[in-house]
Formats: structure tokens, sequence, C-alpha cells
């Protein structure tokens, strides 16, 4: 254990609010300055307004607060460079590099990288020009699987049996400038599995599940993620041994053989199919809402543990507790397509006085004396326990008392699993 770390962390999320609160629980007393927050985060810690996707200004804040690390959240900053504008200054970073981050940034450089390291994934077609979608369509049966191949801020990824919707979809990112990966579709249940990694080492945190369509049974639009739950009961045996061994350690290793180390959080995007085990997307760092109940079960010092990777030295193996832990979302009317912001969220008080629960906020500010959303997905509700169902109660319990006008969340996170 290295002791108290001077932290900077960068973002305004629930992911980030979620890493402030398992910091803030470390055995030592870090000093954590955030940047940007959002009003939960600055309940908690100091926060500072600064534009995340600009290198020379986070750089600028890391020089005035001097941080012994700096944990940089979203992938925006990390694809606009904010992390290499960092490491030159001289400050330790967790995030990796906008080279290796290129492993969330483009699809194609995941699947080429996948293809080099032998890491078992779905076959797949680049598409650069509509004039390729037709040819390209016909070596697909539905469900078709159309994914922009840069950044969408979680929009980017159609699943369908419509032909053309598919085509449609891959047309509307193309106007874009984006080329599109139509992928064979992969039967299985979906899995999440974070790897703290230093550029050479890994080291898995738990398994996780999350929601990512808007309503419950998994109907309706993708979204960034609705809820999620950890851990996972009916993985089968030695499941997280196999992915860091035949998907984690090979892309960190061909991504260290072509000079672009990364050091930071790889995320893994699992499908179980009959076949075996494939990666459905690489992300570069923690995601959301998965972070939410993955930390809570983390056990010792979480700063210690960003530390090591960050320098350099990661030799900790992460334990979890035996607890089971749900994340409900509480999303703005409209969400995805067009949320409706600057509404009264009022009742957190009283949802936060249910025992064993966290709110861990997304998208609010604070106007005057009123608590307002700014976005889309506006808070979590996590809660621990024992056992799944008292976890499931306790989350549903608490967002009972939760008041926003329109509000929409999931009504099945968790239940299919009992524990």
């Amino acid at each position: 254990m290295l002791g108290a770390v001077r932290i900077l962390i960068i973002g305004s999320g629930g992911r980030e609010h979620a890493l402030v609160a398992r910091l803030l629980s470390d055995p030592t007393h870090h000093d954590i300055l955030c940047a940007s927050g959002n009003a939960g985060i600055a309940s908690d810690v100091p926060t500072e307004p600064v534009t995340e996707t600009d290198p020379e200004a986070v750089t600028a804040l890391a020089r005035t607060f001097q941080p012994e690390l700096v944990v940089v959240g979203p992938e925006a900053p990390l694809m606009a460079g904010v992390t290499d504008a960092l490491r030159a200054a001289g400050f330790p970073v967790f995030g990796p590099s906008r080279a290796a981050a290129q492993i969330e940034g483009s699809k194609n450089f995941a699947k080429d990288i996948m293809r080099a390291a032998g890491v078992p994934t779905a076959r797949d077609v680049l598409v650069k020009r509509e004039a390729q979608l037709h040819d390209t369509l016909a070596g697909f049966t539905a469900p078709y699987v159309v994914k922009a191949d840069g950044l969408a801020a979680g929009k980017g990824v159609l699943v369908t049996e419509d032909a053309e919707a598919a085509a449609d979809h891959a047309r509307t990112w193309l106007a874009r400038g984006q080329s599109v990966l139509f992928e064979e579709y992969l039967a299985g249940e979906e899995v999440s599995l974070f790897f703290l990694s230093d550029g050479t080492r890994v080291a898995p945190l738990s398994p996780a599940q999350d929601y990512k369509r808007l309503r419950d049974g998994d109907l309706g639009p993708n979204t960034g993620g609705m809820g999620a739950y950890s851990p996972l009961p009916w993985l089968p045996e030695h499941f997280v041994e196999t992915v860091q061994h035949t998907i984690a350690e090979p892309t960190i290793a061909e991504l260290g053989r072509r000079g672009t180390p990364f050091v930071g959080l790889l995320y893994c995007g699992l499908i179980v199919t009959t076949a075996g085990i494939r990666v459905i997307e690489f992300n570069a760092r923690f995601g959301d809402p998965e972070t939410q109940v993955v930390l809570p079960r983390l056990r010792g010092d979480f700063g210690d543990l960003l530390l090591q990777a960050a320098t350099g030295h990661l030799h900790s193996t992460p334990e979890f507790s035996t607890d089971c832990a749900i994340t409900v979302v509480l999303a703005s009317e409209g969400y995805p397509e067009a949320p409706l912001t600057g509404r009264p969220i009022t009742g957190l008080a009283e949802a936060a006085a249910i025992p064993g629960t966290k709110l861990l906020h997304a998208a609010t500010a604070r106007e005057q004396d009123a608590l307002v959303t700014t976005g889309g997905r506006v808070l979590n509700v996590v809660a621990t326990a024992a056992t799944f169902p008292l976890a499931r109660s306790a989350a549903y319990a608490a967002l009972a008392r939760i008041h926003l006008d329109g509000a929409q969340h999931r009504t099945d996170i968790g239940s299919k699993v009992s524990k």
C-alpha cells in the first residue's frame, strides 16, 4: 500500500462519480479533485470547470493541482490526446494514449488488433462507400449488426432483422464521414469484464452484465446502459482466467508490439456463445454503468491499484467481496433520442436513506437551490446486499422515492439472477 495519493479525475458522469465514491472509501485518505464533475460529485469532493477534451486546459489544471495520479474517465478526452499531453508534462496517468485508445475509437482498428493477436471475434466487413452496401448486406443474414467505426456516444450500433433499416443506419454514418462495420450476429449472454493494465501486465476486475436496451425485456432502442449487476453467478468456472489468457493478454501484447502500449482500463465486451467466448467490442475506459456495480465490491486500496498501473508496476491482484450489487439508471423523458433537460429532481435524501443504497449522479447540476437534469442518463441508484433479491428490493425502494417528471427506468434489472 502506497498511502494517500493526490488524484485528479477527468470526467463528469456516473462512471466518474463511481470512481470518486470508491476512492473515498479507501483505507487511506486521498486528496481528490474532479474536473469538471457534476452536482453529486461536487457534494463529495472539490470540482473545477474545464473543457475535458482540451489537452492544454487539462494540463494547465494539472500543473496547478500537481496530482500524483490523473485518472481519465470518458473516451472523448482519450481520443483528443489529453493523456498524451499529461504524460508529456510528467504526470502519471491512468488512461491509454490516443494511439492505444484507437481500440475503442475505431472498430476496424480493434478488429485488426484481434486478427493479429488471434483473439476470437465475429466475422466482419468494413464498408467505406454506399456503393458497397448491397453486396455487403447480401453476404450476411438477419439479424444484421451494423456499427459506426468511430466514437458514436453509444448510438453507433444497430442490431435489426430489417435489411433496409441496416442499410439506412449505415448510410447515416457514411454521410457523416464514418466507415461502418457489418458483423456476423452472435447469440448468447453478454458479459463486461474489465482489466487494469500497466502496458505489459493485466489484472482482472469482477465480471458484470449491463442492460443496453431502453425498456424491459430488452426492447426499445439501444442506450448507453440502463442498469447492471455484479457478480455473474451463472458464468462457467475459470471464465475470468480464460478471458485473461486468450483475450486480454494477447491484446495488450499486440498493442505493445506495435509501439502503442496500453496503460489504463481495457474493457472487454464479450458474448458467451455455444462455440465459446467471443469479443463484441473493446473500450479503452471503465464502462458505464458496469463500473457502478463492480467498484463497490472491490476490496483494498483502489488508488494504489490505479497508481500501480499508471506507473508501470502493476503487481497486486484485485479482490472482491461476495456481496451482490445492482444499479438502476434513472433517465430523462425523451432519452435516448432527444432527452428533455433542465427539469428538477427531488427525493434524493429520502432515497439515500434506504440501507445499502448509494446515489451516483450522471447528469445533474445545481441551479440556485434546485437540483436539475443536464442530460439523458440522470443518476444511478446502486444497492449492495448479501443476495440479489435484497439488492433489487433496496434499489427499487430507493428509486420509488425519487421524483422527476417524465422519468424512465427499467424494472427488470437483475431479475434473472438469484442468490
